[in-house]
């Protein structure tokens, strides 16, 4: 091969990762995922070392994650007060870390030759380790790309987000093969194979795993559109409460329901005469109000949801912390730069316990997580079945006018997909939305608009097959295909050096 190829690919490898950002969230154009992994693979194919490998993956990575999640920028920059120069190197180091990830799918995959057709179980337990390694982060998790229309969604319920990046690449690496075969009849059987796969998703997209319990619930979903840059100035705090208490009055649902922490000052702190206003407000429409605050046990501080006017049990306390927003990991390193670069309120939190109770709200049993939380389908499963409804409540506002807060809708509609839940999301600047139990948004508000999305929403009952076996069947399968792998090849090294 000339020397120049590998450099050639490499470039190529990048262009590919970068153009998979188009088919997450807003975007959705669903195909250029299976045709960005496609040609990756087929680059594999024509590089020569692991090596290679390595770099092609590496940079596949950098312009997924580096075009994909660039909006932390604009939280460290914008709304953190950190310098550009090191918000940018920030921003760049955290899309190295995720990007390595792919880079070592390549060097496997480039290892052995025999290792190739390995490739979706690779990319798939590699995937899975950067969703929990350093409390996880699995954003643009391939499986993703199909949400929410995709014929391949029909595999959702059944082996969740993971199983889905399994399938997607598996019929990647087919597609790559049949660009190296010259053989019509052989291109055919695999094309066929591909849209045998393609067709039985779509099937199953008709199966209704879960069925309607109880009446539908009326939900009134207050976006406050209160600017990240202003939210914990205490001149604001008073305009804010004036601003939910507004825009409370003019809710009809039996569900009011603020956005992650929508009042910003401790829950004991709220004053009295809101209190009583909006509590005025909730007992004629027969409503239960719901608010996102700061909550303080002896000397612990929790993002919560509280039933402001329920009892003290009434309340969600997040569990899964966003490292370096809500705590910071490594003190001895990071604290310096939280003391002198950044301005992160409120980044010293507690943990809620996993599994907490879901609320009991007039005929339905209700599930919530806070931010990111949903981003975890491991962890929303937890609350099933038990739970008839999924609620997240957010505040997106750190990432601006960005893609982020669509990408987060997306990872939302993919929980409501997997669980069979219909899913209500209320946020502070975007994207306030009722997703069905199909993932679809029935309705969404605009984004960076003061507003309240009235709508009813219906609580199902039952399981999907993700809810009771969650991603062990997919991360098992991954686990013993690689292990067979290594076991082989240990065992004919160990034959090569007997001989």
């Amino acid at each position: 091969m000339n020397k120049h190829y590998p450099l050639f690919y490499i470039a190529i490898s990048f262009l590919l990762g970068a153009l998979s950002v188009l088919s997450f969230a807003p975007f959705n154009y669903h195909f250029i995922s299976l045709l960005s992994l496609s040609g990756l693979f087929y680059i594999w194919h024509r590089l020569n070392n692991a090596r290679q490998g390595f770099l092609s993956g590496l940079f596949f990575g950098l312009g997924l994650f580096g075009f994909g999640i660039s909006w932390i920028y604009i939280s460290l920059n914008t709304y953190g007060g950190m310098p550009s120069w090191l918000s940018c190197l920030s921003t760049f180091l955290f899309c190295l870390f995720c990007a390595f990830f792919t880079g070592l799918i390549g060097w496997f995959s480039l290892h052995k030759k025999s290792s190739f057709f390995l490739i979706p179980f690779i990319w798939t337990f590699f995937e899975w380790i950067k969703g929990w390694v350093f409390t996880g982060f699995p954003w643009l998790t391939m499986g993703y790309s199909q949400v929410p229309s995709s014929p391949l969604v029909g595999f959702l319920p059944i082996i969740g987000i993971y199983g889905l990046t399994l399938i997607l690449t598996f019929l990647a690496l087919i597609l790559s093969l049949v660009l190296l075969h010259k053989d019509k009849r052989t291109k055919l059987l695999r094309v066929g194979l591909v849209a045998a796969v393609l067709v039985s998703g779509q099937l199953l997209k008709n199966i209704e795993w879960t069925e309607p319990t109880g009446k539908p619930i009326s939900i009134s979903l207050v976006q406050g559109n209160i600017a990240q840059d202003i939210k914990w100035q205490k001149e604001t705090v008073t305009q804010t409460l004036q601003t939910y208490q507004k825009l409370i009055q003019k809710t009809k649902g039996q569900i009011i329901l603020l956005p992650e922490t929508a009042l910003p000052l401790l829950a004991e702190y709220i004053p009295e005469t809101f209190k009583k206003s909006i509590l005025l407000h909730a007992s004629k429409v027969q409503g239960h109000v719901l608010i996102g605050a700061i909550e303080r046990q002896d000397a612990k501080y929790f993002n919560v949801v509280l039933n402001l006017g329920g009892d003290s049990s009434q309340v969600y306390r997040k569990s899964h912390l966003v490292p370096f927003g809500e705590f910071i990991p490594l003190k001895f390193i990071f604290q310096y730069i939280y003391t002198h670069y950044l301005n992160m309120p409120m980044n010293d939190l507690s943990r809620g316990s996993n599994r907490q109770e879901p609320m009991a709200i007039e005929n339905q049993k209700i599930a919530f997580n806070i931010c990111y939380e949903d981003v975890f389908g491991e962890e929303i499963i937890q609350a099933l079945p038990s739970a008839t409804i999924l609620a997240n409540v957010s505040n997106d506002a750190w990432y601006g006018r960005s893609i982020a807060a669509y990408q987060h809708l997306q990872f939302s509609q993919a929980r409501a997909i997997e669980t069979g839940r219909m899913l209500i999301r209320a946020t502070n600047t975007g994207a306030t939305a009722i997703i069905d139990e199909h993932g679809i948004v029935k309705e969404i508000l605009p984004a960076f608009t003061e507003g309240i999305l009235e709508g009813d929403v219906q609580g199902f009952k039952n399981t999907t097959p993700y809810v009771f076996f969650g991603n062990w069947p997919v991360i098992t399968l991954c686990f013993i295909a690689l292990l067979g792998w290594i076991m082989r090849h240990s065992k004919l090294l160990w034959i090569l050096k007997k001989k």
